[in-house]
C-alpha cells in the first residue's frame, strides 16, 4: 500500500495498532478460557509475557535496522528464499483472517448485554458478518481513517480497563481466588502449559508495527518503539485485569460468561459500570478489527507484489488501497463465520483461536531465524552477541513450548494446512520474480 506521508501512521498511530492488534479481544473472553483451567493459569500468563517479550524485541531490532513491509512474510523470504517467504504468508494470512472472526465474535458477544437477540445462533452470526463489513468499509477508506479508528477507539476504551485493572483490587477476594486454583486437578506443568499457549493469542499482534511499516512515517524510528510500547501496554493490562477478574468471579461462573468485564464490574459497582464496560469492549475490540484487517492486508498485498501471492491482492485504486484485498477477505471471513457458527459464541471464539494459534507459531520461528542472522551479519561481539542468541532462544523455546501445550487434534489440523502449500504454491512457479 503505497500512500503519502501525510497519510501515514506516526507513532501514537502505531503503537495503537500495535496495542489494539494484541488487546482486542484476548483480554475481553481469554479470562473465560482460563478459568476453565483456574487461577493457576497466572503462571502461564508470565510465561507467555517472557516470551512475548523476547518476540517484541526481535520484531523491533529488525524494524529499526530492516523495515520491510509485510513483516515476517517480507523476512522470511528475505532469508529462506521465496517458497519458505510463500508458506510465511499463507501461514500468517490464514491464521490471521482466521483469527479476525474471533475479534468479530467478541464484538458481538459483548452487544448481547445491549441486543439479547443476538445470543441466538444465526442471529448472532448475521450481526458478526456485518461487524466484518463495517471493519472493511473503513479499510477501504484508507490507512489513516484506520488508525483515527484504532487510535480513539484504543484511547476512549482503555480508561475504563485500567480502571478494572487499578481499582479491581477493592473487590479482590482471595479465597474466591484460591478457591479456583485448580478446579480439575490438572498436573501443574500440564496446566501451565496449556495456559501459556490459550495465552500466546493474547500477544499475536506485537509483530503489526513490522508488518505495516509500509504506512507508518519514519519506520525505523517508529516501528520498534511502538512495538515495545504496544507490548507494554498489553503486558500490565492482561496480567492485572485477568487476575482481577478471577478474584472477583468464581471460576465456574467465570468459565460460562460471554461478558466477564461486565459482570465483574456490575458486581462492583452495579449496571452503569457494567454497561460503560460493555461500551469499552465493543469499542476495543472493533478497533482491533479494523486494524488486523490492515495487518493481513499488508501481508497479502506485500507477497501479490512479489509474485507468490494471488495477484488480485496487490491491485490498488488511485489511492493507493487495494479494494479486492479488503473485499474478498471479507467474503472469506463470511463463509467462515457461518460454516462455524456455534449456540455459544464464547465456545466459538476457543474454536477459532485453537487454530490461530498453532498457525502463528512458524512466522515467529521463522522471524526468530531472520533476526540471529541480521544480528550476525552485523558482527555482533561481547554482551550484544549474547543478548541476541538469548533473545533468539527464548522466542524459540516459547514457540516450542506453545507447540507443545497444543490439542493433538489441532496439531494434525495445522500440519494438513501447512502441508497444503506446497501443491498451491505450483500456481505461482511460472510467475515467481527471482
Amino acid at each position: 500500500m503505497h500512500v503519502s506521508g501525510n497519510k501515514k501512521l506516526g507513532l501514537f498511530m502505531a503503537t495503537m495498532l500495535v496495542t489494539v492488534n494484541m488487546v482486542g479481544t484476548g483480554i475481553f473472553l481469554l479470562p473465560v478460557t482460563m478459568a476453565g483451567i483456574g487461577s493457576i493459569s497466572i503462571w502461564g500468563w508470565l510465561v507467555a509475557a517472557l516470551g512475548a517479550g523476547a518476540i517484541g524485541l526481535m520484531f523491533a531490532y529488525l524494524g529499526a535496522t530492516d523495515p520491510q513491509p509485510g513483516g515476517p512474510y517480507a523476512y522470511a523470504r528475505s532469508t529462506f528464499g521465496p517458497y519458505l517467504g510463500f508458506q510465511t504468508n499463507y501461514v500468517y494470512w490464514t491464521a490471521n483472517l482466521v483469527g479476525n472472526i474471533a475479534v468479530a465474535t467478541t464484538v458481538t458477544s459483548y452487544f448481547t448485554l445491549f441486543i439479547p437477540a443476538l445470543k441466538s445462533q444465526w442471529v448472532g452470526a448475521g450481526f458478526t458478518v456485518l461487524i466484518i463489513w463495517v471493519a472493511t468499509v473503513c479499510n477501504i477508506i484508507g490507512p489513516r481513517f484506520v488508525g483515527i479508528v484504532t487510535g480513539w477507539s484504543t484511547a476512549l476504551a482503555i480508561i475504563p480497563l485500567s480502571c478494572v485493572a487499578l481499582f479491581g483490587w477493592f473487590w479482590f477476594d482471595v479465597e474466591t481466588f484460591l478457591s479456583g486454583w485448580n478446579p480439575h486437578d490438572k498436573a501443574p506443568m500440564a496446566a501451565l502449559t496449556t495456559s501459556a499457549t490459550f495465552a500466546l493469542w493474547a500477544f499475536i499482534g506485537i509483530e503489526s508495527a513490522s508488518v505495516a511499516s509500509g504506512v507508518i512515517e519514519n519506520p525505523k524510528r517508529n516501528v520498534p518503539l511502538a512495538t515495545l510500547l504496544g507490548l507494554l501496554i498489553a503486558t500490565v493490562l492482561y496480567v492485572s485485569t485477568c487476575t482481577v477478574l478471577m478474584g472477583i468471579i468464581p471460576a465456574e461462573e467465570l468459565a460460562k460468561s460471554d461478558a466477564p468485564f461486565s459482570v465483574a464490574v456490575q458486581k462492583c459497582v452495579g449496571v452503569i459500570g457494567a454497561t460503560v464496560i460493555g461500551i469499552a469492549a465493543i469499542l476495543k475490540a472493533s478497533g482491533s478489527l479494523v486494524g488486523w484487517t490492515l495487518t493481513i492486508a499488508q501481508s497479502a498485498e506485500s507477497a501479490a507484489k512479489d509474485g507468490i501471492f494471488p495477484r488480485v491482492y496487490g491491485r490498488a485504486n488511485r489511492h493507493g488501497v487495494p479494494v479486492w484485498n479488503f473485499v474478498i477477505s471479507a467474503a472469506l471471513m463470511t463463509a467462515i463465520v457461518l460454516l462455524t457458527a456455534s449456540p455459544s459464541l464464547t465456545e466459538q471464539f476457543n474454536k477459532i483461536i485453537d487454530t490461530a494459534i498453532i498457525l502463528t507459531l512458524l512466522p515467529y520461528l521463522y522471524s526468530a531465524v531472520a533476526f540471529l542472522i541480521s544480528c550476525r551479519a552485523r558482527a555482533f561481539h561481547g554482551w550484544r552477541r549474547v543478548g541476541a542468541w538469548v533473545v533468539t532462544f527464548v522466542a524459540m523455546a516459547y514457540c516450542m513450548f506453545a507447540l507443545v501445550g497444543s490439542e493433538n487434534e489441532l496439531v494434525h489440523n495445522a500440519m494438513f494446512l501447512l502441508f497444503l502449500s506446497v501443491p498451491i504454491y505450483l500456481a505461482f512457479l511460472p510467475r515467481r520474480s527471482d
